[in-house]
């Protein structure tokens, strides 16, 4: 190839790597309020684990406020960390 061939080659392929970063941008578009509604989650969860007394207050508060539904809640919850436990388990034996 020619000198004139390869720089015409390299406007070419910059354009279309323009183009194609342009689409990208667009596309990705759609994850951005999902991608934010997790990554305010995340904050909140790290934000609970750095000040444990905040969900112990809520937790004696709505114990005092409703034991049946605190403890209901309890359960439930309890449920839900051993299935996921069991489940964590299950796949850590499968890999």
């Amino acid at each position: 190839m020619t000198q004139d061939e390869l720089r015409r080659r390299q406007q070419e392929l910059l354009l279309r790597s323009a183009q194609l970063r342009l689409t990208l941008a667009q596309q990705t578009q759609v994850f951005r309020k999902p991608l934010a509604i997790v990554d305010r989650a995340c904050d909140l969860l790290q934000l609970l684990a750095n000040k444990p007394a905040w969900p112990l207050a809520a937790a004696l508060l709505l114990v005092a406020w409703r034991p049946s539904r605190a403890f209901l809640w309890g359960r439930r919850l309890w449920w839900a960390y051993r299935s996921y436990q069991q489940a964590r388990r299950w796949f850590i034996g499968q890999g």
